[in-house]
Parts: C-alpha cells; sequence; structure tokens
C-alpha cells in the first residue's frame, strides 16, 4: 500500500469535559510520579502515574508486562470518577491505563515502537489534559496539535517525537487498547478499513526472539541488555498478539 494511504493518526469526532480532567488530575498531582524506564530515550523529566495495571500494581509504569494476571484499576483511581467515566466509555479490552508528564523543557528523542498500530490488534489512544502551543509532537515527520479534552489515536510504529518548549508541564491521558468490533466500528467510520493495514515488514516469529535473547544473554556488550530488553518486549507483544486473534477468531462475525 502506498505510505500516503495509511492512516497514522486519527482525531476522534468526540471531547472530553477539560475541567473535569483537570479537577480529577488536581486531586493526585501530589502522588508520587515515577520516572518513565527508558531513561536512554529522553532528556528532562518523563514521569507516569499508573491507572490501569496488571493486578492494579500502581508502581508498574510498563504498557504490557510479562504476566498473566488481569489489569484492573490501580488504588489511585478510586480518587478519579472522571478518569473513570473516560476509561469506561471505551467499550474495549483496556491494556494500560496511565498518566504521561512531559517536564518543560524535556523531549522524548524520535523512536518507533514495535507493534502497536491498529494493525496490530493493540493501539494507542492520547487524551490532553494539560498542554500548551510550544509543545511540537512529530509523527511521521508530521506535527500534530493535540488540544486539551480532545482524543487521538496515533499509530506508534512510526517515527515519533515530542519536545516541550512550553513554560507548563504537558500531561496526557494514555490508554492501551485491544482490537474488537466495537473499536472497528469506531475506526473503519472515520478512514477506509484498508487504510489500517499497511504490507507488514517481515518479522521474527515468538521462537526466533526466544533464541536471540537467549544468544544475546552470553554477550558481555553494554548494548546487549538494551536489546534484550527490546526483543523481550518484542516477544510479549507476539504473544498478545496471537492471543488478540484467537479471541478474534472466536467472536461472531
Amino acid at each position: 500500500m502506498n505510505d500516503q494511504n495509511i492512516t497514522k493518526h486519527l482525531k476522534f469526532p468526540f471531547t472530553y469535559d477539560e475541567k473535569a480532567l483537570t479537577h480529577d488530575l488536581s486531586l493526585i498531582l501530589q502522588e508520587k510520579w515515577i520516572p518513565h524506564f527508558n531513561t536512554a530515550g529522553y532528556e528532562g523529566d518523563w514521569n507516569v502515574i499508573p491507572l490501569y495495571a496488571k493486578s492494579g500494581n500502581e508502581s508498574n509504569i510498563f504498557a504490557l508486562s510479562m504476566d498473566d494476571s488481569t489489569v484492573v484499576e490501580t488504588p489511585i483511581m478510586n480518587h478519579c470518577l472522571y478518569f473513570k467515566k473516560v476509561i469506561a466509555s471505551f467499550k474495549f479490552p483496556i491494556l494500560s491505563a496511565r498518566l504521561l508528564k512531559l517536564g518543560v523543557g524535556a523531549a522524548i528523542k524520535p523512536h518507533c515502537d514495535h507493534d502497536l498500530g491498529y494493525e496490530d490488534n493493540c493501539f494507542r489512544l492520547h487524551i490532553p489534559i494539560i498542554t500548551n502551543d510550544n509543545v511540537n509532537f512529530i509523527l511521521d515527520g508530521n506535527q500534530l496539535k493535540m488540544l486539551p479534552g480532545e482524543c487521538w489515536y496515533t499509530n506508534v510504529n512510526y517515527t515519533h517525537s515530542v519536545v516541550n518548549n512550553g513554560t507548563t508541564n504537558r500531561v496526557h491521558l494514555v490508554i492501551d487498547g485491544e482490537r474488537n468490533a466495537w473499536s472497528d466500528d469506531l475506526f473503519f467510520s472515520l478512514a477506509p478499513k484498508e487504510s489500517f493495514f499497511p504490507n507488514k515488514k517481515e518479522t521474527y516469529d515468538s521462537e526466533t526472539l526466544k533464541r536471540i535473547i537467549e544468544e544475546l544473554k552470553h554477550s558481555d556488550l553494554h548494548a546487549a541488555k538494551e536489546l534484550i530488553i527490546a526483543n523481550e518486549l518484542l516477544l510479549l507483544k507476539q504473544i498478545a498478539k496471537v492471543e488478540v486473534l484467537q479471541k478474534l477468531k472466536k467472536s461472531p462475525t
């Protein structure tokens, strides 16, 4: 498929109450923000508060986790009635929900995530709560201006970066979801179905990834540790994708 015909982002035709979002944020603003784990991928302050995580673990900031436990609300959600309402409005399985805060002057370096576009049967949504005119979010060379209360899909398999050149922090509610019939109806009402499914590059199967990880564990190179983490995440997403496909096959058409 021609790259220009691929849907890489969407602004959904609905919004959320900016005042209610900022009110819920104010209730937990003084809670412990956890620095993002990928410290090599950003400069400045980039911090997280998990809202939905495996077993409700409020210290688990990963979008996906290796264990088989259920994704549920973290205790902090007891204070956030509007966040509950927003997340409940999405009728697809929630894989994670987090608040992500990018500090003044901070930058997330250009990078690609893996298997986190709609074509992978899982996807990422952004709902800005606090932002400013000097936040630059670049996705595949295009600048996206996301305003408070809006809801956006971004295919983060493509290169993206964020710089906060403003004088206020940038805080987004970021939701990772699992594709289902409800999300298909929403996405395909806004763009052609085929535009979400580009030709995929060759990828490794699960067994090959396991062998790569084992070989890297025998390496003394510092870079091997980063590669192990990257490949373990790829393996996790491969497993999650298989599970989603199995569910889709079982669901009525």
